[in-house]
Parts: structure tokens; sequence; C-alpha cells
């Protein structure tokens, strides 16, 4: 894998959506989602179809990695406003900023194009991970676990110096 990137810079951005805390260990992502998905339909004023799955995590979190670190995961959809907060859901306001765009194939359970980033890809790029969400845009392409799945994984960095 030797995949390049794209850049964007992305404007503030209301989301409206329902988090847990949980850990790569002890794995809680599947019940946040059935939670979302079955409220999801008293969201009103979405922008699209597409999904955000947004992680929070501590500024520590990458310096060593721990899989039983907590951190905290959103399932959320974009909005115009937040006039209308379903019952059961919280409002998220992703912050603008520049990230850096990989194109996921696979299931999402595939961490190939994780550790490329991670293990690969950053090291060698004269960028940091910025202290902000990193999220996946679950678009028309994805199809959940399966090979064919495709998303977008968003990396929050800023310029070395």
């Amino acid at each position: 894998m030797n995949q390049q990137p794209r850049f964007v810079t992305r404007a503030e951005t209301k989301l409206i959506g329902m988090h847990i805390t949980t850990n790569l260990v002890n794995n809680r992502i599947g019940e946040l989602w059935r939670n979302f998905m079955s409220l999801k339909k008293h969201i009103n004023n979405s922008i699209s179809s597409d999904l955000f799955s947004l992680s929070v995590y501590d500024p520590e979190y990458f310096k060593t990695f721990n899989p039983a670190r907590n951190f905290e995961k959103w399932a959320l959809t974009e909005v115009t406003d937040f006039s209308h907060v379903p019952s059961g859901m919280e409002t998220f306001t992703l912050p603008n900023g520049m990230y850096t765009v990989f194109a996921h194939k696979g299931s999402h359970e595939d961490m190939r194009t994780f550790q490329y980033i991670f293990s690969t890809w950053l090291p060698q790029a004269p960028y940091v991970l910025d202290d902000r969400p990193h999220f996946e845009i679950l678009g028309h392409k994805y199809k959940h676990g399966s090979p064919d799945s495709e998303e977008e994984i968003w990396i929050p960095v800023k310029p070395i110096g």
C-alpha cells in the first residue's frame, strides 16, 4: 500500500448523534451504531445520507499506544443546525482545520489503511497529528462488513514546526 492522501481544510461542521466511551479491547462500537441507527430516522435536518464515525482521543493517546486506553466514539450525521435534537441524541461541533484524507476499501475490521497511515505515511510526512477529532465518512459506497466497502479516513494534521 502506497496511497497518496488528499488534503482538505474542512469548515466547522454541525453534527447530531450519540457517543460512548470505549477502547479497542472492550470494543462497544457495534452497540453504539445499533442504537444510533435505530434513532437516526428522527433527525429531520440532515444534510446528506453520509454518516460520521468519529473518535475523540486524549492528547497522549498516540504517544504510547495501548489498546485498553479509552476514547470517545461517536456515531453522527451532519445537520444544517441544532434547532431539533431528537431525544437520546446530542450535538457535536467539529472544529475547522486541515485533514489528510485516505480512501479505504475493505471491511471496517481491516486495519491495513490505519496501519499504513500511522506506521508509514505519518512518520515520513512533513505533518504531525493535530489534537482534533479523527473520523471516517461512511458514504453511499460503504457496505458494513463487506470487502467491497469504501469509506474515507480523515486524520487531523498540521505542518511540523
